[in-house]
């Protein structure tokens, strides 16, 4: 193992997690990211923190529920890492996790590149500030719209709270990604109508070579145009994955589109929106999936004010 990943772990614990001595640290991963996990168990030990590895089998999509024994260790843990091929972010592990105090980063389809460049290396100090930042002018705003190459999608996030997900989660209850940078919040059920042009990456696809086209009518995706289409959509199911639940805004300006949507979705210069579950972060729906698309440089709108024109956020 890299002693240079270990000695970026141990940087992580520290300055993003406040990993401390005796602590309990557990580190839940799966069959594909185990490699990695260890180097953050390692580096756990070395803090002099009492380090867990939990090594289950590969989820087969994002936002499915890890067995119970490790949601219930979740629960009895100071600070957990969900280092996993597909995300823990939007389950019902990770929620209760959070309620009884655990610190909380998950790192879904994280790399060794992603460990040693890119994101992971940025000035989460200022990533911080701008991220709450842009998540107050979300919780402050009734509509928004994005606008791309000549499509527009609008939807209500009326009494809906912007979150910051900071890359800092230093209180017991704080989670959200590393590496992060993004500001998010749950659109309101049922009220996007219009199109939009996703040609950056889909979670579970990867980085995309030609656009998809989405087409959502109260709420939900009518229709995906484009050789990545279909894929989407057998990826969403036939039931609530295909509905609209969250919109992020990329933060951090050492993020690269690589692919990985973890990192993919927190490029300053881009937008996001996912489908499936939102009930975690302050929707109603609960689908057992959760899939980014993520959307670079466009236009966006808070209550018809521009925000965002071809990636560049104003006045933030």
């Amino acid at each position: 193992m890299q002693q240079s990943i270990i000695e970026i772990s141990k940087s992580v614990l520290q300055s993003s997690l406040g990993v401390k001595a005796g602590e309990t640290l557990l580190v839940v991963t799966d069959d594909s990211k185990k490699n990695l996990a260890e180097a953050l168990y390692e580096a756990g030990r070395s803090l002099g923190a009492q380090a867990l590895l939990m090594v289950m089998q590969d989820r087969t999509k994002s936002g499915e529920e890890p067995p119970e024994a490790v949601a219930i260790a979740m629960t009895k843990a100071d600070v957990v890492i969900g280092i996993t091929k597909h995300s823990l972010t939007h389950t019902h592990a990770r929620k209760n996790a959070v309620a009884a105090g655990a610190r909380v980063a998950t790192m879904p389809g994280i790399t060794e590149d992603m460990f040693m460049a890119g994101a992971i290396a940025a000035d989460y100090a200022k990533v911080k500030e701008l991220t709450e930042e842009v998540a107050s002018m979300l919780t402050e705003a009734k509509q928004v719209r994005i606008d791309k190459a000549g499509y527009s999608l609008s939807f209500s996030i009326e009494q809906r709270k912007g979150i910051p997900s900071t890359g800092v989660y230093v209180n017991p209850g704080e989670s959200g990604n590393l590496p992060s940078g993004e500001a998010y919040i749950a659109p309101l059920e049922g009220t996007a109508t219009g199109q939009i042009l996703v040609d950056g990456s889909i979670a579970g696809i990867g980085k995309l070579t030609e656009p998809v086209l989405l087409t959502i009518d109260k709420g939900r995706i009518v229709s995906a145009e484009g050789p990545s289409g279909k894929q989407l959509l057998e990826l969403l199911g036939d039931g609530d994955g295909r509905l609209l639940a969250e919109f992020g805004v990329g933060t951090n300006d050492k993020a690269r589109i690589t692919g990985v949507v973890l990192e993919d979705e927190k490029v300053y210069s881009t937008i996001h929106v996912a489908f499936g579950s939102n009930n975690t972060f302050g929707g109603v729906i609960s689908a057992g999936v959760h899939i980014d698309c993520v959307v670079m440089e466009p236009d966006f709108y808070l209550d018809e004010q521009k925000v965002m024109e071809q990636g560049a956020l104003l006045g933030v």
